[in-house]
């Protein structure tokens, strides 16, 4: 009988995790780095939980016999495989019938197995309560700015022997401004990009503070989960400042790709009432022109930083010119390690 073990997130260091769910089930969402060994495909789950609310859990589970028990070896056999060595634990949606059979199976075969207590849904559970409770060891340090400004470009590059960095944007697939879906595609759910998250947290350093950028609730279709909007707008928050000409170039750099042209004309689209007829119609001709430098300019000047932090109820701790980041790292070092008015 395989013994239940209830997750840690140091298993997916130390343990070959196995996820039996179907292919859709596993793109869904699924712990990070588990393999997708599915005891039934797509369609099977479909039938067999039919027979299941129609006749009986007798039926369903002789019919998912049927349909599974021809590719018992080769389900071993990729199992051993992808282990490597490593103690190996079976789930699957609720720690159920599926993940129960194939730990059996791979026991029968002579190789320890484990089935995940709960499941997925108890590994779900510890996503959310994380995210509920954002108990960060480690201070945050929030990055605002206007568009253009290098924040995300100047957390990526800080010293990781000094900063743990989480790049939200990166994370999410979007760069969370009105045209940050230019070349990306956030194609996976929600779950996913919390999952992802969790996991970036979980592997950063507990003895550095964790600096990462301010954004709002939403990054493209995806929402920062629990509190963590409220636990980075009551952190210590950092302004950035860059000249215009300097913002100007970084979009540039960043967007000047002729593959992004009519990505950026349904971007613009889509904001033509926030930016009125006249001004829409002068960026549709600058993209159409492909001036790119021209509709940098012109949407710092007429709808980023006109749009974007209106409003700032809240006072900088600090405030940081990223012209050069080389330089600006040695201010918000110089900042970090000075006393704050809590120290003394």
């Amino acid at each position: 009988m395989p013994e239940k073990i209830i997750f840690t997130p140091q298993l997916i260091d130390s343990h070959c995790l196995i996820d039996v769910r179907t292919p859709l089930e596993f793109a869904d969402d699924h712990i990070p780095g588990a393999f997708n060994v599915p005891l039934l495909s797509n369609e099977e789950r479909v039938e067999v939980g039919t027979i299941y609310k129609q006749i009986g859990p007798v039926e369903a589970r002789r019919r998912g016999l049927e349909l599974t028990c021809h590719r018992f070896y080769v389900m071993v056999d990729q199992i051993m495989s992808l282990s490597a060595g490593k103690p190996i634990v079976v789930y699957c949606w609720r720690g159920g019938l599926r993940s129960h059979s194939v730990a059996m199976l791979v026991e029968s075969c002579g190789t320890p197995a484990r089935q995940l207590a709960g499941g997925y849904k108890a590994f779900r559970a510890n996503v959310i309560e994380y995210f509920e409770r954002c108990n960060f060891i480690s201070p945050l340090i929030v990055m605002h700015g206007m568009t253009g400004t290098g924040k995300t470009t100047f957390i990526n590059g800080l010293d990781p022997l000094r900063w743990a960095t989480i790049d939200l944007e990166g994370l999410a697939c979007h760069r969370g401004s009105a045209f940050g879906a230019l070349g990306l595609a956030q194609d996976f759910t929600q779950k996913h990009f919390e999952t992802v998250l969790w996991d970036a947290f979980r592997q950063l350093p507990v003895d550095s503070p964790i600096v990462l950028e301010g954004e709002s609730q939403r990054i493209g279709k995806y929402s920062l989960p629990g509190c963590l909007y409220q636990k980075m707008a009551d952190s210590c928050r950092v302004w950035c400042h860059a000249a215009i000409e300097t913002r100007v170039q970084r979009l540039v750099d960043e967007y000047a790709h002729p593959e992004y042209q009519s990505e950026m004309l349904d971007a613009l689209e889509r904001i033509k009432k926030k930016l009125g007829g006249p001004r829409y119609s002068e960026l549709k001709s600058r993209i159409e022109e492909w001036d790119v430098e021209g509709i940098a300019r012109d949407l710092i000047e007429g709808y980023y930083d006109r749009m974007y932090y209106k409003h700032r109820p809240w006072t900088p701790e600090f405030e940081l010119e990223l012209e050069d980041f080389s330089l600006a790292e040695i201010a918000l070092v110089k900042f970090w390690e000075s006393p704050k008015p809590s120290d003394l």
